[in-house]
């Protein structure tokens, strides 16, 4: 599948001119891009069924559409191999659901970016990264794979910062932010299978993430004393809001927890019930708009609206106590994370769940 004949073909001197001419042209994060050549992005384009003009998401306010050939452009300038394209072809296609509100999670002051996390089989395939500094940099799949979507966001979607994109500070996640689960570290059932997906079926969840959340406890051996100690910084009153979290557990973490017979579940119940503030204090914050009836000042406000609302996974380096926290992206509930299956080379549908 080659690129159409009207696409644009631009002549520069050489590769390194290129780099130029793609900052000249504003293409890039701020960072060098890989030249996106003619043999390059058709190789890309060869890593799926989709037809090049095939739309995988489409920006409503604008009508701005990213298809599979824009997709595999930016994928070539992130630095991506083919083999890592059906990742961003399920990526697109999950963000693209109305419930994830991709327009104003990527517009507003909250600034958020989408984390990818994945799970299942291709982790290991693409030798991505899901050990010591998961989050961090040294891996050209995680790295590449999250800033894929950040320049098809500020290429194809035209979400360019203090224009489209009114973040007000911005995090780091901005450039890139994809993560893989550890399952060799991860003592319950897989992240795919825990949401719908066989073994076999690799997935890509979406989250609206405005940015990470250390937390630290190493002398805790208790399932009890761990949660205490994240419920306290989850429940504080600045991160209180109906909406989702992602909670990934660090193997130590994550050890000592199944280690007392948890489960996942009973993980996401305890934090759900002790993440939470009076209503009466965060209204005198302005935390919350909602206008109080007489003896609700003491009722609880929860993080989330329910205990599945917590996604938790296991993550990163097998030593030390340190968890990372994920929160939504804004004070009330405008975005819900998507998850969907990852089909190398092949648009067969698989059954399962999308949350």
């Amino acid at each position: 599948m080659e690129a159409t004949s009207r696409e644009r073909i631009h002549m520069v001197a050489d590769e390194l001119s290129a780099i130029d001419f793609c900052y000249e042209q504003g293409w890039t994060d701020g960072l060098p891009v890989v030249p996106p050549v003619v043999a390059r992005v058709n190789a890309m384009l060869a890593a799926t069924t989709l037809p090049p003009d095939h739309v995988l998401a489409e920006h409503l306010p604008t009508k701005r559409r990213c298809r599979v050939f824009d997709a595999a452009v930016n994928a070539v300038m992130a630095g991506c191999l083919p083999a890592y394209f059906p990742v961003i072809v399920a990526a697109l296609e999950a963000v693209n659901v109305h419930e994830y509100n991709f327009h104003a999670s990527g517009a507003s002051t909250g600034g958020s970016a989408p984390l990818l996390i994945l799970s299942g089989p291709i982790v290991d395939e693409l030798g991505m990264n899901a050990g010591a500094n998961v989050f961090g940099p040294g891996n050209r799949a995680n790295a590449t794979l999250g800033r894929t979507l950040r320049l098809i966001i500020l290429n194809v979607f035209k979400m360019t910062p203090g224009i489209a994109d009114h973040s007000t500070q911005g995090f780091p996640g901005k450039y890139s932010f994809c993560i893989a689960e550890n399952a060799l570290a991860n003592p319950w059932e897989p992240l795919n299978v825990e949401l719908g997906y066989p073994a076999d079926v690799s997935t890509v969840t979406v989250f609206a993430g405005s940015g990470t959340c250390s937390l630290e406890n190493h002398g805790g051996g208790q399932p009890e004393q761990i949660l205490d100690t994240f419920a306290d910084t989850i429940g504080s009153y600045a991160l209180i809001t109906p909406g989702e979290s992602v909670l990934v557990l660090s193997p130590e973490h994550a050890r000592n927890i199944a280690a007392a017979g948890w489960t996942k579940q009973q993980v996401r119940e305890y934090l759900f019930a002790r993440a939470c503030r009076p209503k009466g204090v965060l209204q005198r914050l302005g935390k919350t708009k909602d206008e109080l009836q007489p003896g609700e000042e003491d009722e609880m406000m929860h993080r989330g609206l329910s205990p599945d609302d917590f996604l938790v996974l296991v993550a990163g380096g097998d030593a030390g106590g340190h968890s990372t926290y994920v929160q939504s992206w804004s004070r009330g509930r405008s975005s819900e994370r998507q998850t969907r299956p990852i089909h190398p080379g092949t648009t067969a549908p698989v059954e399962g769940g999308t949350r």
